[in-house]
């Protein structure tokens, strides 16, 4: 059996070299961006704080924040810090909610990234030899190329598949062999599925490892998809607006939530209705600034993610609680705010029901009606006696452990549609004349 892939010396480095690092590095991510970015200049001086005035790196928290709403803004370029003749690449946002949000990358910024996703590759359990199968869409989505370019950095064959077309996936997964799978943990459930359907055993496929990002998934979709496959699952976290997929990353002898690579992005967790810092520890939001990009450096960027940060395990570096929520994914159904993730964590506690769901929201009068809908699990092959007990045993853990109440329909197999990327989990049309 081939060794794993050797560490990187900062990842076993001590706190305060650790520290010592990130203090340098903020220092001049900050004056970075105070002298080539006219956005961050004015909302520095607006703010009444200078990069001069840090001189330890609980300073940070005197500086505003940037969100989403700065990059629309200031659409499309308008955040770069550094001449168009310097940007190698450009990625954006998919911009359903509006305008896309666009990133751009110098190529010092692309040989950083393709080394932080090397990185949690390695994290991942990776071994010299390994193929790597990317399901992760290509284009100005960050997912493929990032996950392409990481992989190729850290010494591995790669198989630069992208989205869709999943009988063919399965194909090449069956021809090709790959050792690693990347790809959203709601698509690797396709991908089961079309396993299944082809009559082979998803367990008996040559995958060892998962890596698996972009959508928020819980520790029992974890369990599910590994004993359903076969394979480790990790979890891989990134944001397009910070670098994309390799912010943080699952170590595979610990999966105790992604490690930070903490001397490219410094982490804080602030109340997400004051905006004030909280403790290592409390719940929050997650709050990044990079550290040594230089096309787009991004100050205390407001994720939306919700999670708490945690003493370092398997490297020296913080960890972050897996995040199962966002804020902007929270729905507020007649007073009680609910997470699509805190549904799955239910469904998955019922086997007759396979894992794959979608929530709709709509009104009756001036109530919210929420309708779950479901599909049996066709390996346990129910009768409707079952898939009745499970309809109204679920209906009832929703209403008893989340406090509203819900209407569960148990649609045919692949009723739901499926996704070749981010599953669209809620589906809300109170708004709708």
């Amino acid at each position: 059996m081939t060794t794993p892939l050797p560490l990187e010396p900062i990842e076993k480095a001590s706190r305060d070299e650790l520290a010592a690092l990130q203090l340098e590095r903020l220092k001049w991510s900050l004056n970075h961006a105070y002298q080539n970015s006219p956005v961050y200049r004015r909302k520095f001086d607006e703010a009444g704080v200078h990069p001069d005035d840090v001189k330890s790196l609980a300073d940070l928290a005197r500086f505003p924040f940037t969100t989403k709403k700065d990059l629309r803004d200031n659409y499309p370029f308008g955040m770069f810090a550094v001449p168009q003749d310097q940007i190698s690449r450009i990625h954006a946002s998919s911009g359903t909610t509006g305008k896309p949000t666009v990133v751009g990358y110098t190529a010092k910024d692309i040989d950083t990234w393709a080394n932080l996703v090397a990185r949690s590759i390695r994290a991942a359990g990776a071994r010299r030899g390994d193929k790597v199968h990317i399901s992760y869409g290509y284009g100005l989505f960050t997912g493929g190329l990032g996950a392409h370019y990481g992989a190729e950095r850290a010494g591995l064959t790669v198989i630069p598949f992208g989205g869709g077309q999943t009988e063919k996936q399965v194909q090449l997964i069956q021809d090709f062999r790959p050792d690693i799978i990347m790809v959203t943990p709601s698509y690797m459930l396709s991908i089961a599925d079309e396993l299944e359907r082809q009559g082979i055993d998803p367990a008996a496929t040559s995958l060892r490892i998962g890596v698996f990002g972009a959508e928020p998934w819980t520790n029992d979709m974890r369990s599910a998809i590994e004993k359903r496959m076969g394979i480790d699952a990790v979890d891989i976290y990134g944001l397009s607006e910070v670098i994309g997929p390799g912010v943080a990353s699952e170590c595979a002898e610990t999966k105790d939530g992604p490690t930070i690579w903490e001397d490219h992005f410094y982490p804080e967790i602030i109340d997400p209705i004051t905006g004030e810092p909280v403790a290592d520890g409390e719940f929050g939001e997650l709050v990044f600034t990079s550290l040594t990009k230089e096309a787009l450096p991004i100050i205390r960027y407001r994720t939306r993610d919700l999670t708490r940060l945690l003493p370092g395990t398997a490297r020296t570096m913080r960890r972050m609680e897996k995040i199962t929520g966002r804020s902007d994914d929270m729905m507020i159904i007649r007073g009680v705010n609910v997470f699509p993730t805190q549904i799955e964590e239910l469904l998955l506690k019922r086997h007759v029901l396979a894992p794959h769901y979608q929530i709709v929201l709509t009104k009756e009068g001036p109530l919210d009606v929420m309708t779950l809908n479901v599909e049996p699990c066709p390996e346990s092959a129910p009768d409707q006696a079952a898939l009745e007990s499970a309809k109204g045993a679920l209906a009832y853990d929703i209403k008893a452990l989340i406090g509203v109440s819900a209407i569960v329909n148990v649609l045919g197999v692949n009723g739901i549609e499926r996704s070749v990327g981010k599953a669209r989990r809620v589906v809300d049309r109170r708004n709708l004349a």
